[in-house]
Formats: C-alpha cells, sequence, structure tokens
C-alpha cells in the first residue's frame, strides 16, 4: 500500500523530437537535463562531471562551446560521454557546424544571434542530414533589441515573438525538429511565456528559470515556476539552473517531479515539521534517514513522524516509515505494522527495513 501524493495531471500533447536515445515530448515522461560548469576544452574534467550528472539521474547533458577550442573538444567527449550531448552555440555559425561534426546529439541555438539567414541555413541543413535537432533558446537577457523596443522592455510577448520568428525561420527551410524554451529570471514573466506560447505551436518545451540563483534560493525559485508550469502540463524537459554543482540541479529537478508524481526516482522523504506534540527529537532522526539514503536509486517513499495525529496515517501510507509517540516507535511497511521498537532504537531499525525492501528488489 503506497501513496505516492500523485495524480493524473494533464499533459500538453506536443510532437516528439529524439535527443539521441532519449525522447523528449510526444507523450513521453519528462526528461531532466543539465549542464557542465567545466571549460568544455578539458576533456577529462568535463567527462567526469558528466559521469557525476548521470551518477545522479541526469538524462541529457548540455555543454557549452564557446570557442574552436571547445569545439575541438567535442568529438572525444562524445565518444565516452554516457549521456546525450547538446552543445549550446552563440554568436558563430562554424562552431555549430564543428559541433554537428563531431556528432552532437542537439543544438542549443538562438538562431538570430549566429550571423543571418545564410548561416543559419548552413546549420539547419547540416542537422537535418545528421538528423540532429536544434533547441531555440530565447533568453529573456539577449532578447533582440528591436523587439525590448517595441514591446516596452521584457515581456512575456517579446518573449513568444522572438521564438515564433526563429521558429518561422527553421519552418520556411522544412526543419522541424525543435524544441523551444522561453526563459527569464523573473517566475511571472517565464510563466506566462510559456502559457501564451503554448497557445501558438505543438513542438516539446525545454523549462526552466534561467539565472535561478545559488543553491537554496535557486532551487525555491526554480521549483515554484518549473513546478506551476508541470502542474499544468506543460514542459517535456527540464533543467534547474543554479549557481552550484549541477549535481544538486539534477537532484532539484527530481524532487520537483516527485513532488508532483510525474516521476519517481530514489527516495521521496516525508518528515514531520514537530511541534509541541512531538515527544522526541525528531529532526536529527530526520536529518540523519535523509543522509544516509543520499544517492539511493531505489524508489521508495519514507516518512519520519513524531506525531500521534498525523504520524500514524503518513507511516502507514508510505512504503517505510516510522511513528513515534511517548518514547518509542511504530515501524510501518506498505500499510502495515511491522514492530514496535523502543526510542533509541528508531533510526536503525527504520533504516534495516528500508535495507530489507533494497535486497528484496535487488
Amino acid at each position: 500500500m503506497t501513496s505516492s501524493g500523485s495524480c493524473d495531471l494533464p499533459r500538453r500533447a506536443t510532437r516528439p523530437v529524439w535527443i539521441g536515445s532519449v525522447q523528449v515530448g510526444g507523450g513521453a515522461p519528462v526528461v531532466v537535463q543539465s549542464m557542465t560548469k567545466t571549460p568544455t576544452a578539458d576533456v577529462a574534467a568535463t567527462l567526469a562531471q558528466i559521469e557525476e550528472l548521470a551518477a545522479e539521474g541526469c538524462e541529457i547533458v548540455r555543454v557549452a562551446v564557446p570557442d574552436r577550442e571547445a569545439a575541438g573538444a567535442l568529438k572525444e567527449i562524445k565518444r565516452r560521454s554516457p549521456l546525450p550531448v547538446v552543445a549550446d552555440i552563440h554568436f558563430d555559425h562554424r562552431l555549430a557546424l564543428a559541433a554537428l561534426e563531431a556528432g552532437v546529439d542537439g543544438l542549443r541555438l538562438n538562431p538570430g544571434n549566429i550571423g543571418g539567414k545564410e548561416r543559419v541555413k548552413a546549420v539547419v541543413r547540416a542537422a537535418r542530414e545528421r538528423g540532429v535537432p536544434i533547441r531555440i533558446g530565447v533568453n529573456a537577457a539577449s532578447l533582440e533589441k528591436s523587439l525590448l523596443s517595441k514591446h516596452g522592455g521584457v515581456t512575456p510577448e517579446a518573449l513568444v515573438e522572438s521564438a515564433l520568428g526563429h521558429i518561422r525561420l527553421l519552418e520556411d527551410m522544412d526543419f522541424t525538429a525543435i524544441k523551444v524554451s522561453v526563459k527569464s529570471s523573473s517566475v511571472p514573466i517565464m510563466l506566462a511565456a510559456y502559457r501564451l506560447l503554448a497557445t501558438r505551436v505543438d513542438y516539446p518545451f525545454h523549462i526552466g528559470v534561467t539565472e535561478a540563483g545559488p543553491l537554496r534560493t535557486g532551487s525555491i525559485r526554480s521549483a515554484v515556476g518549473i513546478g506551476a508550469l508541470l502542474a499544468e502540463g506543460l514542459g517535456d524537459t527540464v533543467r534547474v539552473s543554479l549557481t552550484a554543482h549541477p549535481k544538486h540541479e539534477v537532484r532539484v529537478a527530481f524532487e520537483i517531479l516527485k513532488a508532483l508524481g510525474l516521476r519517481r526516482r530514489g527516495v521521496e522523504l516525508v518528515s514531520c515539521p514537530t511541534c509541541a506534540r512531538c515527544t522526541v527529537d525528531l529532526e536529527p532522526i530526520a536529518a540523519e534517514v535523509e543522509g544516509r539514503l543520499e544517492g539511493l536509486e531505489v524508489p521508495l517513499r519514507v516518512a519520519v513522524m513524531g506525531c500521534a495525529v498525523n504520524g500514524p496515517g503518513e507511516a502507514r501510507e508510505a512504503d517505510v516509515g516510522v511513528a513515534v509517540a511517548a518514547g518509542s516507535g511504530v515501524i510501518f511497511r506498505r500499510g502495515r505494522v511491522v514492530r514496535r521498537v523502543p526510542g533509541h532504537a528508531i533510526l536503525e531499525e527504520l533504516l534495516q527495513e528500508i535495507d530489507r525492501i533494497r535486497e528484496e528488489q535487488a
């Protein structure tokens, strides 16, 4: 007996694109991606970070390609990467051509800043020949000056007009292997832009709050923005943009998806906020459980509760849980009481029960 808090959320119908072996859109599960923060030209460091991201469950990795040295590293990175690789290109269409020649699985472009229509055509022609999709990445911080003037600054309408112009440019070249993003560091602007664009196109969306900030505040802003869109059925792949190691981006992304019941990976921890009804120091127990289970890939809902009012119910509904009262605890496993344990043994008994589930599922 389990309850993940999930329900049947709506999903916007989109056409699929493939980033290597990973489907984005077309009814596929929401895909988690991140971006390396090493110099791309440093092949060893970049691959090491990609390996770390893969271990966290990341499904697509993006690398910045700011110069020819970075472009020259792509072939080896692509050859050894455990994840599909997307090259992020700006200003120089030759870098996009070099990335395609190196075998990347996707491109992230702003077609308006790589040197005019003929150069865009050259990139699109090479992408079509290789079956490589392009993400049109519109960002509030780099909108065209003409649109900023027309709309009086950064607005949802300006972001969408920019995206639609780039989409038409690619469609006029008979290229439709497209993903789209209209990101802003302003959550309200970002939300309004995606909602507006969803009424105009059926291409899959890459969603995120750009430049969200450091780990704590950036995670909150990302959860609000990404979570709101996903709850409305908008979003086919996500990136949480944090000023932190990219492994945290992946972890936060999965927590957002788990909170909405859209993905299950690793432990979903439910714990009591504590109040005067709590008879045990629950905070260190919950923190220890979270720390000990970090990195566990088996999807489990674990409850650590210290309240006689809500504790038994939450523990009973979890895959495994403990309800603590009057100095002792009751271990639940999928709806039934397993055993009662003394207060000093609560943590170890709970972890032992989790280990038993892991062994059975192995």
